[in-house]
């Protein structure tokens, strides 16, 4: 290091004071330590760069290891391959069923996928407990209780049944007009027990490519057992379960598959290893009887449209939070909506609270749910709902 030329004396000594070379160590020091962080990001820009340069991997399902020490996989990319295994995995990790990474010429297992799910599947688990509880369902006790012993029982006190020597019922199926009620009871039994909830629209199985649908039924299964004790809730069923046929298309040939890997899997599972089954279809008739023998959806429950006293039950259950008017029968709301479904009710209510903020009011009255009534209803029952309505108010107003 050299100084500058007043630093020295005649002599050739250095002239400077003990704190000008404190302030220049502490200058080399901090000089140091720049020269580090530099070389630290060029490291890194440097791994960076090779990893960009270098071609993607292949996710892949390990199907089998060979004696050879070779192994089977069934690439994401759809061919099935014999690959090399590398010597920086340990054997222990490589059981079959499990995800892997291969390279880019699919030649060698480089790479073990440890918790891998597929996203798509993630993404139908429900995260945030619904907040219906049994309270919300009215006019359907029966058919409630009916599922609780099915789906709640087992998973809340499966010693029970251990302790017994009794098999709990696998699944239940729920049929019935549309608006009844299934999907709520679905929500009840999700928001009321603390389990996983996994909700599927059938025709979201439905895949154009081969084998995807199956897979996605499998994938739904493993992401059930690892979340376990946990609800798989598929809506819609006959998208997926549809009586089959000898002879179709390609596509329909596709949706049985889909068919075949749930039954397998509703045949496969141990109904006391936390995972409990409901679907709900419109259109029983068309279901595959395969999928309606016992030991796959051991019980089917009907949802019938709500009876007077059940409707008076739901009027109650959507209006405990609104502020009605005296003159609010919902007795004779009900029974002159015979024939309405627990999804009319609730429209009904919800329009009736819409009249009264159009007319400026902030209390909800027995005209604004006759005028909810007559939008809702005049076009399921025509001139018999009229006919009814008008002796109904002819009675309340005498």
């Amino acid at each position: 290091m050299s100084f500058p030329d007043d630093f020295y004396n005649e002599r050739g000594n250095v002239s400077a004071t003990e704190d000008e070379l404190i302030a220049l160590k502490k200058k080399v020091a901090k000089l140091k330590r720049e020269l580090n962080r530099i070389r630290a990001e060029l490291e890194l820009y440097k791994k960076e760069v090779s990893k960009l340069s270098n071609p993607p991997l292949i996710e892949a399902t390990l199907l089998d290891i060979l004696p050879d020490g070779k192994a089977v996989v069934k690439s994401s990319a759809g061919p099935t391959l014999v690959v090399a295994v590398s010597d920086m995995i340990p054997k222990e990790l490589l059981k079959p069923g499990i995800s892997v990474a291969i390279n880019q010429r699919g030649s060698m297992i480089v790479d073990v996928l440890k918790g891998l799910e597929d996203p798509y599947v993630k993404a139908m688990e429900v995260v945030e407990r619904p907040k219906t509880r049994y309270s919300d369902v009215g006019g359907l006790k029966e058919q409630l209780n009916e599922v609780r012993e099915v789906v709640e029982l087992p998973l809340k006190n499966p010693e029970l049944f251990k302790e017994l020597g009794v098999e709990p019922l696998k699944g239940v199926l729920l049929y019935g007009p549309p608006g009844c009620g299934k999907t709520l009871i679905a929500r009840a039994i999700a928001g009321e027990v603390g389990a996983t909830f996994i909700r599927v629209v059938g025709s979201e199985l439905v895949n154009k490519f081969i084998g995807e649908g199956a897979r996605i039924v499998r994938e739904v299964f493993n992401l059930a057992r690892k979340k376990a004790p946990s609800i798989i809730f598929i809506d819609e069923i006959d998208a997926i379960a549809a009586k089959r046929v000898d002879i179709g298309t390609s596509g329909e040939r596709e949706v049985q598959r889909t068919l075949m890997q749930l039954l397998a899997e509703l045949d496969g599972f141990d109904p006391l290893s936390g995972v409990s089954v409901i679907a709900a279809t419109n259109r029983l008739d068309i279901l595959d009887p395969a999928i309606l023998r016992p030991g796959r959806f051991d019980r089917i429950v009907y949802i019938p449209p709500p009876d007077r006293k059940g409707r008076l039950e739901i009027l109650q259950i959507h209006t405990r939070k609104m502020k009605l008017a005296p003159d609010v029968n919902l007795e004779k709301i009900a029974e002159m909506t015979e024939g309405a479904t627990g999804a009319d009710l609730k429209a009904i209510v919800t329009e009736a609270g819409y009249n009264a903020i159009r007319a400026g009011r902030k209390v909800v009255t027995f005209e604004d749910f006759l005028k909810a009534v007559e939008k809702v209803m005049s076009k399921r029952a025509g001139a018999t709902y009229r006919e009814k309505k008008e002796r109904l108010v002819q009675v309340h107003t005498i």
